[in-house]
């Protein structure tokens, strides 16, 4: 009779560890059904479920695995699984997966406390536990530390807009980021990446900083702060603060261009999404000029921003061309989809207006960076805690891997 044993192995890892018990295992032609392996400070956690043929006597088996382990000094123990939760786990095994990450600048264990209890609290297992962003040096103070970790989950999901709106709230309560996602193919087939460009790739908005050299800077920034929570519709916000703009010197552009600052990690996540062959671009309420001087400085692919119309060196305050709205962008991301040839799932938006909701929802991942709270809430996804470069981790990359690059 077919005998399924997991075993459990712990202890202080070393080269070759799992090779020696491997090898004992293939003298008994054991089946492997599941293996899974972490390492942790040097300490080994290793898991296995075999099967053991009818011909073998799982007592010489283990007696053999015992007297390697304490070779090794490690320990060993064995669990017989019947075959009633055998085929359960199989069954269980067969929903798809979420992922939950968790994105700060520390993780402290109220944060972590407070995503488990969410998770126990939908019925939902904790399968893998992954720290994307290493270990972080304690004898030495970090410019822009982060912590990250990727919570692989199982189980069957009732309501997804439930655990969404919980996740929200321990966020905003704990004060770290969380993504919530199912993992499916599309997470390891992004192919085209788009930023909003104020306030997200950049730290200002643009047009606050003219106003300032028009002198009407309060007046705009009103305004602006008033489009961005959505309280007013984008388009007449943006033809009343150009308007505003009417005489300012078109010296100003450039002047104002050489004091932009680019968002913490914005240099970082671009380059490394350019080796990885991603198509990036800025689709933007903002400014050609400014649009155009980044993608000089960082080598984007694509710049669809508003055209700001300039007669006898004179900003008139008037729009060349059509206003990109909220719905414009969306359409946009949609268009460059199509001529890249990949589907909107393998698109990724970032941006931290309400003007950006409509390209986040339609892309594959939507980001809300530092956002209105308005945004957040509507947004699958937010960064809030951390620079522009948090967004590898949400992709699923580890340190370890973003540095290869």
């Amino acid at each position: 009779m077919r005998e399924i044993i997991l075993i459990n192995i712990t202890g202080k890892d070393r080269p070759g560890l799992t090779s020696s018990l491997t090898n004992i295992l293939a003298q008994y032609e054991i089946t492997i059904l599941d293996i899974g392996q972490a390492v942790i400070h040097d300490y080994l956690s290793l898991g296995m479920l075999i099967e053991i043929p009818s011909r073998h006597s799982s007592s010489s088996i283990l007696k053999d695995l015992v007297f390697q382990a304490h070779k090794l000094g490690i320990q060993i123990r064995f669990s017989p699984i019947d075959m009633e939760n055998y085929v359960g786990w199989i069954a269980r095994n067969g929903h798809e997966r979420l992922i939950i990450t968790l994105l700060g600048r520390t993780l402290t264990a109220v944060q972590l406390s407070g995503i488990t209890s969410v998770i126990a609290a939908n019925h939902l297992n904790i399968d893998i536990i992954t720290n994307l962003s290493g270990s972080i040096p304690l004898d030495q103070s970090e410019l822009h530390p982060r912590a990250c970790i990727k919570l692989t989950i199982s189980g069957k999901l009732d309501d997804p807009d439930h655990l969404r709106r919980q996740l929200l709230e321990t966020s905003e309560k704990t004060g770290i980021d969380i993504s919530f996602h199912v993992d499916n193919i599309y997470r390891h087939a992004r192919r085209l990446i788009v930023f909003d460009m104020d306030s997200t790739l950049i730290q200002c908005e643009v047009i606050d900083e003219l106003a300032k050299h028009a002198g009407v800077g309060d007046q705009v920034a009103r305004i602006t702060e008033s489009a961005m929570n959505g309280d007013i519709d984008f388009k007449e916000s943006f033809t009343r603060r150009v308007a505003l703009l009417r005489g300012l010197d078109e010296s100003v552009l450039a002047e104002v261009a050489g004091t932009l600052e680019l968002t913490e990690g914005a240099e970082r996540v671009v380059s490394t999404l350019k080796k990885l062959g991603y198509k990036i671009g800025i689709i933007s309420g903002g400014f050609d000029y400014f649009g155009k001087y980044l993608q000089s400085r960082l080598g984007l692919d694509y710049v669809f921003t508003n055209g700001l119309e300039i007669k006898d060196k004179k900003i008139t305050g008037n729009v060349s061309g059509e206003i990109i709205d909220g719905a414009k962008k969306a359409e946009i991301l949609k268009t460059i989809a199509v001529v890249e040839n990949i589907g909107l799932q393998q698109t990724i938006a970032v941006g931290d207006g309400s003007n950006d909701l409509p390209m986040i929802s339609v892309a594959g991942l939507g980001i809300a960076f530092h956002a209105k709270p308005i945004v957040r809430k509507k947004a699958q996804q937010s960064i809030s805690r951390v620079g522009l470069d948090g967004l590898l981790y949400l992709m699923g990359m580890s340190e370890r891997e973003i540095g290869q690059q």
